[in-house]
């Protein structure tokens, strides 16, 4: 497997200013809006987002988790988790912005989306993703990119914004 840093830190903290100054410029309603990650690398770009905006508007949006393992229409190729959603509030008419880390053919995102309507119907759903490698199977359109690159199917992208230093990484898989 070939591994390669595409984004050093420095580069991947510049892009990670823009994505989270993008959401915080747009006319999302903070006070009435809900943060969700998508397990797993949603996770610590909606808390990044959550921060920012509660510094940014002191508004303290309610924050969750989407695994929408059971929700994928690749039955094989993920282990299925039947108790790691955490949405332990109200999304009814609120605005949802639900973030990951990389978008490729949008499935995860379909069914991110199908699981968030098993809780309630939203008053919208906005994308946040940071990194979007293209190859789309699905019409699904982030609202809110990091960062575009080209990535063929073979390549998977790894984005780490967990540490002091970030990196977005590619692998080709042999």
């Amino acid at each position: 497997m070939k591994k390669e840093i595409i984004f050093d830190d420095k580069e991947t903290n510049l892009i990670l200013y823009n994505f989270i100054n993008d959401i915080l410029k747009s006319d999302v309603n903070f006070n009435n809006a809900v943060i969700i990650g998508i397990k797993n690398g949603g996770i610590h770009l909606a808390g990044l987002i959550k921060k920012a905006v509660r510094e940014h508007f002191m508004i303290d949006c309610e924050i969750g988790y989407i695994d929408m393992t059971l929700y994928r229409d690749d039955p094989f190729s993920v282990k299925k988790s039947t108790n790691a959603t955490e949405l332990v509030f109200d999304i009814n008419n609120k605005e949802v912005i639900l973030v990951d880390d990389v978008i490729s053919s949008g499935r995860t995102v379909r069914a991110s989306i199908d699981e968030i309507f098993d809780f309630g119907r939203p008053e919208q759903i906005r994308l946040a993703v940071f990194i979007d490698k293209g190859g789309r199977e699905l019409p699904i359109c982030p609202d809110f990119t990091g960062k575009k690159i080209k990535a063929g199917k073979k390549e998977i992208i790894n984005v780490d914004v967990l540490n002091d230093k970030k990196f977005v990484e590619k692998y080709e898989l042999q």
